[in-house]
Parts: structure tokens; C-alpha cells; sequence
């Protein structure tokens, strides 16, 4: 049952990330104990990771854990995206390499007073919407959705809907009963 609760909420806050249309996705899952999670995420990634998603914890908390849920191959590419480097360093990653960066990042996390707004990386985000939120300090965005955007709005609002047609159909067919693991596209 507990699994089942996991999985549903992968697809409510991941939906766009297991059909491969995102490299990426985030969200908090409330516990009542690290080691239930532990096997929870065990278990997804039995399920996912030979479709090269896999999920872990960026930080835990006294009742919650912050849930990555990430495709290692599109993550690895975005990584070396031109610019992207150059913006990871202002902040103290020394490389691009997935490891080296999610530990830097959990790091992040835990010493930063606010939340690292580098993380628009590793959520598959647009470089140009990253550099605008942080340049702007989060304000005077053209538009919000899955991120604020600061350019390209119309291109972004649409890719929003489509974000949102995705993980209404994948609750759909979950609640239907197909199973999670069938849900996930293999990349």
C-alpha cells in the first residue's frame, strides 16, 4: 500500500519525467520514518532504473524527504550544454559529472539559507529562464508554470499544458491499474 502511495505520487509531481518529455522532477514526500522511504525508493528504482530513471533523496527532514526523480542520459546531456558549466562553478561544482554534481548539490541544500536556484539545471529547465530567475531574483517573470519563465513565453506556456495533459493521463491510466513500470518510457 505503501509502495502504491509513492507511486502515485511520482506520477502527480513526475508525470513529464517518466514519459521522457523531462529530465528531471522534484517534490516532497511526507514519512513517518527514513527506513520506509528507503525501501520505497528501493523498490522504484527495481522498477525504473533499467529504463534509465532512477529516484533518491536530496535532503531529508524530520518528516519529509525532497524526492529527485531523474533520466541519468537526457541529465548527462543537459549538463553539457554550453553555459551550463560556467553557471554550476559561480556556485561550486567543479565538474559536470551527475556525481560530482548531486553531491554538490545535496550539499547545496543542506548550507544555503534558500533553496539553490542552480537546481532549475539539474530540473531540465531552459538555461535562459534559469540565468533570468537568478538574475532577477525570482521576480519579473513573463509568466509562471512549471518554472518561471522570462523568455519564449508562449513556446513555454504551451509545453506546460503539455506537461499537465501528460500527468493527467498517466493518473488516469494509474488509477485505471496500469502499473508504473509500463507507464515509464525506456530511453
Amino acid at each position: 500500500m505503501t509502495e502504491k502511495c509513492m507511486e502515485k505520487r511520482l506520477i502527480e509531481h513526475c508525470a513529464p519525467t517518466l514519459a521522457g518529455m523531462k529530465s528531471a522532477s522534484l517534490f516532497n514526500y511526507f514519512h513517518k520514518g527514513e527506513q520506509i522511504v528507503r525501501e520505497e525508493l528501493r523498490e522504484i528504482n527495481d522498477l525504473l532504473n533499467d529504463k534509465g530513471v532512477y529516484a533518491d533523496v536530496l535532503i531529508w527532514r524530520e518528516k519529509s524527504a525532497l524526492i529527485y526523480v531523474y533520466r541519468v542520459k537526457m541529465l548527462e546531456k543537459e549538463l553539457k550544454q554550453p553555459g551550463v558549466l560556467e553557471l554550476l562553478e559561480r556556485y561550486g561544482y567543479e565538474n559536470s559529472d551527475i556525481d560530482s554534481c548531486m553531491k554538490h548539490l545535496k550539499y547545496r541544500l543542506l548550507k544555503c539559507t534558500c533553496f539553490p536556484h542552480e537546481i532549475g539545471v539539474f530540473l531540465g529547465y531552459p538555461m535562459e529562464d534559469v540565468k533570468g530567475f537568478i538574475d532577477n531574483k525570482g521576480k519579473n517573470c513573463e509568466s509562471c508554470g512549471v518554472w518561471k519563465v522570462y523568455c519564449d513565453r508562449e513556446e513555454k506556456d504551451k509545453l506546460f499544458q503539455k506537461f499537465k495533459k501528460c500527468k493527467d493521463v498517466y493518473l488516469q491510466v494509474f488509477c485505471e491499474g496500469r502499473e508504473l513500470s509500463k507507464m515509464t518510457v525506456c530511453t
